[in-house]
């Protein structure tokens, strides 16, 4: 571009400019839009664990009864599902929150896991399991409720 009187050349290329700065604008702006997370009313809040105290036993509890309750089945106990009735009376008795709820569920399907994949039948070895596993669940529920109950 050639100019003919300076001053008008220099009023031209600051012109363009202004021009190109401004046109580009609202593409800069939604960029950094677009990277901005969206407001906080938007999304749902997140759940931290309380980190009480009594979320380690509960969570062994929680374990003992999910591992019980897979024992009891295997052995062929009629009685089998009270254990998993239990949990569910212990997770409404708490009332944890989600992250809480999520942890102790987590645990009770632990429990079931690691004896899922170790017995396949009923053995004296799942008997004795159980038995040390009801013994070690009572003491557990007297402790937490000495301990953290009303």
């Amino acid at each position: 571009m050639s100019c003919f009187v300076p001053v008008s050349c220099a009023l031209i290329r600051t012109s363009l400019i202004a021009a190109l700065v401004v046109a580009a604008a609202p593409a800069i702006g939604q960029d950094e839009e677009a990277g901005e997370a969206p407001p906080a009313a938007s999304e749902p809040a997140r759940v931290l664990p309380s980190g009480a105290a009594y979320m380690k036993p509960m969570g062994r509890l929680s374990t003992i009864l999910g591992s019980v309750h897979f024992l009891r089945t295997l052995c062929g106990d009629e009685t089998a599902g009270l254990w998993r009735r239990k949990m569910d009376e212990l997770l409404v008795a708490q009332s944890p929150n989600e992250a809480d709820r999520q942890i102790l569920v987590a645990a009770f399907n632990g429990g079931y896991r690691a004896f899922e994949s170790t017995y396949r039948q009923c053995t004296p070895a799942a008997r004795v399991a159980v038995a040390r596993y009801q013994e070690e669940g009572a003491v557990l529920s007297r402790e937490i409720s000495a301990r953290y109950g009303n």
